[in-house]
């Protein structure tokens, strides 16, 4: 152990609200166990690691949670200086050179390696060659998703048995072989890099990240194990890696100010919950796209009609600040029964209203898993990345929300939905005997998801089994280490 005896544990997260603010979250887990901590991030998002992580948790020495900042080479790839995450990329042009620059910051946290001596590097799944650098200072390394493990499960079937391939047409429904669950899709529904031919920089950093998966101790997953316990089960028997389920990690941080999660709120929290607390238990919709997620102001246009005409009460996040494509006078005729929010908001502690009675999401894990734990349906939306095989778990497998429909998949703007179908999708999810069957269904798996995290819970067990598993470790290497 350290000098005071301690496991000492190094977190290197993505810089992108996906992966910044779980592993925030996991980095307080951790502590609250008596494990040191070390947060690796660049200048720009500490902000959002601080948020977090909450009070109490600074660079002072006596912190458990120590923060420490390295450089983001922006200039060096040609990247506008400033642009250290996902969500200040100025266009998909500049995602290349964004990944390149990630690759760029092995030199910085090698030093950190041997200037701090950490028992284990938990690291996101984006640094391939974390695995590398943690084998040199004779240190394990966990991978982090950011993702769910059924996401995980059905675009490895994907990748593997390529079903998409030798369909008659894009919008050909076929079955994910080997997946339990009979999970039918579309080739329109895949990500881009599933189906594409030959190599292409992304399938490169595909096959990095698989074999650097294959080097290290294991997956570390924010998930609970009751959620997803088949796709748990098979994810290990299909990868051949330890996985260990140790979320919702958004519940297992209770030392933050829900407000201030991630980033600052763009509106006063206390005008938020004197609006929510005015309102009747589950009579309002919040609708949120995420950080990345972008829409034409056409679409724009139809989320506000479809809102106004469902007669739901609703919160929404518009993460822009431009107002020309507001339809005329909807402000006007909402005024009271709906609140736009420009910019971010303190999702945890709108979901965990009682007021709320559903949520139009994105279905980014972050935003899925924390309507799970607040007991929240969904409207599914999702635009990119893994969000429609979390629509699949979403309406399918859980059977706690219910499609919007959208049809196609879309690196950042969002596929075109008309207002009918938001309206038709609100009316389901808000109000008849389907709308109380599936918020009774979500009540329940709020209740699961805060047993997992008490003691004795699930992932409370998880988290113990690591770490007894990374002090065994941590004694096997008798301490000192250097470089090779």
């Amino acid at each position: 152990m350290d000098a005071k005896g301690k496991l000492n544990v190094m977190f290197l997260p993505f810089p992108g609200q996906g992966h910044l603010i779980p592993m925030g979250d996991m980095a307080r887990a951790f502590s609250g166990r008596g494990v040191r901590t070390t947060i690796v991030t660049t200048p720009l998002n500490v902000p959002t690691i601080r948020g977090t992580i909450g009070k109490n948790s600074d660079l002072d020495s006596d912190s458990e949670i120590e923060i420490v900042s390295i450089k983001f080479p922006c200039a060096e790839v040609g990247l506008p200086e400033g642009c250290e995450n996902t969500e200040s990329v100025p266009s998909p042009d500049f995602i290349p050179a964004f990944f390149k620059a990630t690759t760029m910051l092995q030199p910085q946290l090698e030093h950190l390696l041997l200037q701090h001596s950490p028992h284990c590097l938990i690291a996101s799944a984006f640094y391939p060659w974390a695995s590398h650098s943690a084998a040199k200072f004779n240190i394990p390394r966990l991978v982090f998703y950011g993702t769910g493990v059924f996401a995980l499960c059905a675009s490895e079937c994907v990748r593997l048995y390529q079903p998409h391939n030798n369909l008659s047409s894009d919008s050909d429904l076929f079955v994910i072989p080997h997946l339990p669950g009979n999970i039918q899709m579309t080739r329109m529904m895949l990500p881009d890099y599933a189906k594409t031919d030959g190599e292409t920089k992304y399938a490169e950093l595909l096959k990095a990240i698989r074999e650097s998966e294959v080097a290290s101790l294991g997956v570390i997953v924010n998930s609970f194990y009751e959620l997803e316990q088949e796709y748990a089960d098979y994810f290990e028997k299909l990868r051949g890696r330890r996985a260990w389920f140790i979320g919702p990690l958004s519940l297992c941080n209770q030392q933050q100010e829900k407000g201030k999660r991630g980033k600052e709120a763009s509106v006063d929290e206390g005008e938020i919950l004197k609006w929510l607390d005015s309102k009747k238990g589950n009579t309002v919709v919040y609708v949120c796209f995420g950080s990345i997620a972008n829409f034409s102001e056409n679409q724009l246009r139809e989320i506000a009609r479809g809102l106004e005409d469902s007669g739901q009460e609703f919160i929404w996040v518009v993460r822009r600040s431009d107002k020309e494509w507001v339809p005329e006078g909807f402000e006007r005729r909402t005024e009271g029964r709906g609140m736009v929010i420009w910019g971010w908001a303190p999702q945890l502690l709108i979901l965990d209203h009682q007021a709320v009675g559903a949520f139009v999401t994105h279905c980014g894990w972050n935003s899925t898993l924390e309507a799970v734990s607040a007991g929240v349906p969904m409207v599914t939306w999702p635009v990119s990345a893994e969000q429609f095989y979390n629509e699949k778990l979403v309406t399918e497998i859980l059977e706690i929300g219910v499609p919007v429909g959208v049809k196609k998949w879309a690196r950042i703007v969002g596929d075109s939905v008309g207002s009918e179908a938001l309206e038709k999708a609100l009316k389901r999810i808000m109000v008849g005997e389907e709308a109380e069957t599936i918020r009774n269904r979500a009540h329940k798996l709020s209740q699961m998801a805060r047993t997992a995290v008490e003691c004795n819970g699930s992932s409370s067990c998880y988290l113990t089994d690591l770490i007894q598993h990374l002090h065994s470790i941590a004694r096997l290497q008798n301490c000192p280490k250097s470089s090779e």
